[in-house]
């Protein structure tokens, strides 16, 4: 699925910005909180069943995203795939930020991605009135009338602030509460 090496790529991204070496993560108790809401590309695999592998259902399935990270860096913190629709990335946030409040990991990963390589969960959800016909996201709006679909990837590197004050850490925002 591109969602999984899409993800890998902008979460070693976000090691490069915290200016962290995966090796010094390796074995650490670094949690992974990853938000993903369709799968477009699962439709594609499973089209054609003399394509299908060994490889076809790990790279399918919305559980193994924030799996792949984990194994890939070796991290050995909580690891939580969401998937709650719209709010997916914002709830592993959320996860992210209690798992770090609760001292269950010293470092988190949290983010989401979302990739739309075919027309069909487009095509069910306006079939289902979901979509806005104007196109136009209006959250928290008297004048919602639907959602727009998009795409993208975003992760974040989260730690204690007193933890990244001691390690002299780069801070783009503090996060108090969720």
């Amino acid at each position: 699925d591109p969602q999984q090496r899409i993800l890998l790529e902008v979460a070693w991204n976000s090691l490069e910005d915290a200016g962290l070496v995966p090796e010094q993560l390796a074995g650490r108790p670094v949690g992974v909180f990853m938000g993903a809401f369709t799968l477009d590309y699962k439709i594609l695999q499973f089209q054609d069943r003399e394509t299908v592998s060994t490889h076809t259902a790990v790279g399918a399935m919305m559980t193994i995203i924030a799996a792949r990270l984990s194994y890939v860096f070796d991290l050995r913190g909580p690891c939580v795939s969401i998937d709650t629709a719209c709010s997916s990335s914002r709830v592993a946030v959320h996860l992210a930020c209690q798992s770090l409040w609760n001292q269950e990991c010293e470092r988190a990963w949290a983010g989401g991605i979302n990739v739309m390589t075919t027309p069909d969960y487009t095509i069910a959800e306006s079939k289902g009135g979901f979509l806005s016909p104007d196109g136009t996201s209006k959250a928290f709006d008297s004048r919602a009338n639907g959602y727009v679909r998009g795409e993208g990837a975003g992760v974040v590197v989260l730690k204690p602030l007193s933890a990244a004050l001691a390690d002299g850490d780069p801070i783009y925002a503090v996060i108090r509460s969720t």
